[in-house]
């Protein structure tokens, strides 16, 4: 997914990393018990240090915007903020946010598992299909691989199972606090995520953009990739600390 976008950063004299986290990709899944919202918070935090990485933009799509987003508030401090800037795409960060049906069914004890277990990469393949016309078949084999084996399904329901919003409750006003530039890049028809959204966080981040791509759902990144790879881009380039 992040392909373009890494061209186009590199493009304009911009280093960026893209991890794989635990279970997703090709990273293996920590064990039982770390696969949680926290341990994700924790691992990114360690991928930095490892990586020798001062302060950065942080990006975000989905579950990376919950994780990052959340580890951006928790490292602010002392140390002063650890991001320059933030694109948040298609995910959110509030304590009365609800979850999707999909999501949902993962946190139920039962149905999750029914659901993961019986999840095959064809009929895996033709849900992304139907919700993303920039996801083929080659693309889902990669998205597949977070579902691939028992290690990876028991990992994506301890992820999901820990996601509850109320754990936001403490963040309310620090992404604002934060102060630095701040982008929506949202798709305009996203079923998960709504628009609505990207205009909350207008309205919670002083001076936060809301760019809105159209004819993109929920993998806007997918459905129109060199639109937002230039978007993310141009806009990292004009907030990068010079």
């Amino acid at each position: 997914m992040w392909l373009p976008a890494l061209d186009a950063l590199a493009d304009r004299g911009l280093y960026a990393v893209a991890p794989d986290l635990p279970g997703f990709g090709d990273s293996e899944p920590g064990p039982p018990g770390s696969n949680t919202w926290e341990g994700h918070v924790e691992t990114l935090e360690a991928l930095r240090s490892a990586e020798g990485l001062g302060r950065v933009a942080l990006v975000g799509h989905d579950w990376g915007g919950l994780i990052g987003l959340r580890w951006a508030c928790d490292r602010a401090g002392g140390d002063g903020v650890p991001v320059w800037a933030i694109v948040a795409s298609n995910t959110g960060f509030f304590a009365d946010g609800r979850w999707h049906g999909m999501a949902d069914a993962l946190r139920t004890p039962g149905q999750g598992e029914q659901l993961v277990d019986g999840m095959t990469l064809e009929a895996f393949t033709g849900m992304l299909g139907s919700i993303s016309r920039g996801i083929g078949p080659d693309d889902a084999r990669e998205y597949f691989k977070a579902f691939a084996d028992e290690p990876r399904r028991r990992a994506q329901l301890e992820l999901y199972r820990s996601g509850d919003f109320e754990k936001l409750e403490p963040y309310e006003g620090r992404l604002a606090a934060l102060g630095v530039p701040f982008l929506a890049l949202w798709g305009e028809d996203d079923p998960f995520a709504p628009v609505a959204g990207a205009q909350r966080f207008a309205r919670e981040v002083p001076g936060a953009r809301v760019q809105v791509l159209p004819g993109t759902g929920h993998f806007a990144y997918e459905d129109a990739p060199e639109t937002a790879a230039h978007a993310l881009a141009a806009f990292l380039d004009e907030a990068a600390p010079r």
